[in-house]
């Protein structure tokens, strides 16, 4: 099933199937700071928040990351992955740079089949082959609590509905 969402207001598809809040998670492997795969079962007994985007080298992307890092501070028993096709290189320079240390970042450079199984693969468009922005809130055993598929991948997602889903 392929959704639509919009890039300076042209469609642009999104292949997969994105996740409801009451489904299980699905499982993944993506690719951390050190270059080691990190499975989501590596995050178990913890809430999580799932903050995908194309790149952060874009200000949206960079911007989303600013916000779940603070917002991360605050919350108990629960991790912030900032999910994106940036390399490891990058996304660590980046979070270096802004002093971020409360998100983990992952890279889809071999994960990508995470794209299509959370229902983020960009289809079409020139930022086909990166992720649509979306946030997913997982509970401790992975339930999905919330879900946002951004409509237009230019604006930032709905920082208090996705925090709301772990109060």
């Amino acid at each position: 099933m392929a959704n639509t969402v919009t890039l300076g207001g042209n469609p642009v598809q999104v292949d997969g199937l994105f996740p409801q809040a009451g489904q299980k998670a699905a499982p993944f492997t993506l690719v951390g700071k050190d270059l080691a795969d990190v499975p989501l079962t590596s995050f178990v007994g913890k809430r999580k928040v799932l903050n995908i985007f194309p790149s952060v080298d874009t200000p949206v992307c960079a911007a989303s990351v600013r916000h779940f890092n603070a917002a991360a501070a605050r919350l108990e028993n629960t991790v912030v992955l900032c999910i994106s096709a940036d390399l490891p290189f990058a996304q660590s320079r980046f979070c270096g740079a802004e002093g971020l240390d409360n998100v983990i970042s992952l890279s889809t450079l071999r994960g990508r089949e995470f794209l299509k199984a959370y229902g983020v693969a960009l289809a079409s468009g020139p930022l086909a082959g990166l992720a649509a922005r979306a946030v997913v809130v997982l509970d401790e055993n992975n339930q999905v609590l919330h879900t946002e598929l951004v409509p237009e991948i230019k604006q930032e997602p709905d920082y208090a509905a996705a925090l709301a889903a772990l109060a």
